[in-house]
């Protein structure tokens, strides 16, 4: 297996690692996936979005080696500030920007891939991801149609927050400015656990994010886990479905694990969109299998929703 990479690379795929601008004019890393054996015409293609906090070279990764494969154009990306994409700070989550992503994608596919057709562009967003891929295409008609796996809104934290911690954040921009820099404690260790075994004790959900992020299953350097402490000011001054209604109509297919904790955020999604619109139920699946257990992930429905939709 790569050092870099938590997939081998198919032999039947190629692989080119790339980068453009966003319109703020921020670097965006990314990597395009193809068939080996191109033939002539052009491709649909699709652009994946990482977990929060991820990078392209964890279920992304897993996503494109597996579409390239079916005949479709991939493009994984880091998220700005992220991994190696630009932008400074590092590891400031921006809503706004997470979606720009996106449509950043979709300028690049549409005008530096020649065998690409601009035409025939969808979005799969995984984990948070999916909620700026779905923010994203309510306002880039460009977007043709959706996937989300395992979806998380990230932006939908304003409930979980109590108003003792918007005070605390807002004391912490005193501290961040003072120090010059903003205050970042990642989740996970610089090195990863031998095996899930040798995990520390601790509540179930963090246990099932350290079962990926901490262990060689999934482990990068680059994907340390958690933002800025400040990040989370602008997830409660964003909503990512404030808009989903205007997707329609094109399709959304929700694709989410029967024993997933974030299930209500399929569900909700699900219930705010106008459609046409799917949910896709995965059994015996908990969130985290969504990310690279090809077993699981339904690639073959997902190939099929777009094949009929991006025609």
């Amino acid at each position: 297996m790569s050092l870099r990479y938590i997939t081998e690379l198919n032999e039947n795929v190629h692989r080119d690692h790339v980068s453009f601008l966003n319109r703020y004019g921020i670097k965006i890393a990314a990597d395009l996936y193809s068939p080996k054996e191109r033939t002539a015409g052009k491709y649909p293609a699709l652009i994946v979005g990482a977990p929060y906090g991820g990078v392209k070279e964890q279920g992304p990764a897993v996503y494109a080696n597996e579409l390239a494969q079916r005949g479709f154009v991939v493009l994984t990306f880091d998220q700005v500030f992220m991994g190696e994409s630009g932008g400074w700070p590092r590891h400031v989550s921006s809503p706004e920007l997470f979606a720009e992503s996106f449509s950043a994608s979709v300028d690049y596919l549409g005008v530096q891939v020649p065998f690409v057709d601009r035409d025939r562009i969808g979005v799969i967003g995984i984990c948070g991801s999916a909620g700026f891929a779905l923010s994203a295409a309510s306002v880039d008609p460009r977007i043709k149609a959706v996937v989300t796996a395992s979806m998380y809104d990230i932006t939908d934290i304003r409930g979980m927050m109590k108003p003792s911690k918007d005070q605390l954040l807002a004391n912490q921009r005193w501290a961040d400015f003072a120090n010059g820099q903003p205050e970042y404690k990642p989740s996970f260790p610089d090195h990863p656990y031998p095996s899930v075994d040798d995990l520390p004790k601790m509540d179930p959900i963090n246990n099932e994010w350290f079962r990926f992020y901490a262990v060689p299953r999934g482990f990068h350097p680059n994907a340390r886990g958690g933002f800025t402490t400040t990040s989370n000011l602008a997830m409660v001054q964003f909503s990512a479905l404030d808009y989903i209604d205007e997707i329609s109509p094109r399709p959304i297919l929700f694709v989410f694990g029967d024993r997933a904790h974030s299930r209500a955020f399929s569900e909700r999604a699900y219930n705010l969109a106008k459609g046409p619109k799917e949910k896709y139920i995965v059994d015996d699946c908990e969130h985290i299998d969504l990310y690279d257990q090809v077993d699981k992930i339904p690639f073959a429905k997902i190939q099929s929703f777009f094949n009929d939709h991006l025609n």
